[in-house]
């Protein structure tokens, strides 16, 4: 059921693939290689359904994404010139930031349990049963989507 819809998803990005000649070829495969990380992500969370709170957590994050890229692309035409601004002094004030966090002595390491709840979509609300539960079924997802983008690998690489 997963190799179906993410072959859907891949077949969507290749015909509704966007025009990159002013980009860098790095770029162009950051980009491609991107896209097809979230239709692999995407696909996994339909499969399953809203049944787990991880794929329930990663529909919202596309969901979130999507609209963000959307009203972004849109607000983006009549502020190119501000937003190049903006970002030079968010790069800025981060490279300030990155020192100021250095100079700070390191806390001590999260427990196991609040590490594991970071790894898991959606895992940061669970008690501690149910986010072994949903890592378990997480864990058994992302092995499942390995062996089909191998599968899909090998069978393109033959050829």
């Amino acid at each position: 059921m997963f190799a179906r819809s993410f072959l859907r998803s891949l077949l969507k990005l290749k015909r509704n693939r966007p025009n990159y000649t002013s980009s860098s070829s790095s770029e162009m495969i950051r980009k491609r290689s991107q896209r097809i990380k979230l239709a692999a992500y995407s696909s996994m969370a339909r499969v399953v359904g809203p049944r787990r709170a991880w794929s329930r957590a990663i529909l919202f994050k596309l969901q979130t994404r999507a609209r963000y890229h959307y009203f972004n692309r849109r607000r983006r035409s009549s502020c190119l010139d501000m937003e190049k601004r903006t970002t030079t002094m968010k790069k800025k004030t981060k490279r300030v930031m990155i020192k100021n966090i250095s100079k700070v002595p390191r806390e001590m390491a999260k427990s196991q349990t609040s590490k594991l709840r970071e790894l898991v979509p959606g895992g940061k609300d669970m008690d501690k049963c149910s986010l072994f539960e949903e890592t378990a079924h997480y864990i058994q997802c992302l092995s499942t989507q390995v062996k089909v983008m191998q599968a899909i690998a090998d069978r393109f690489s033959s050829k």
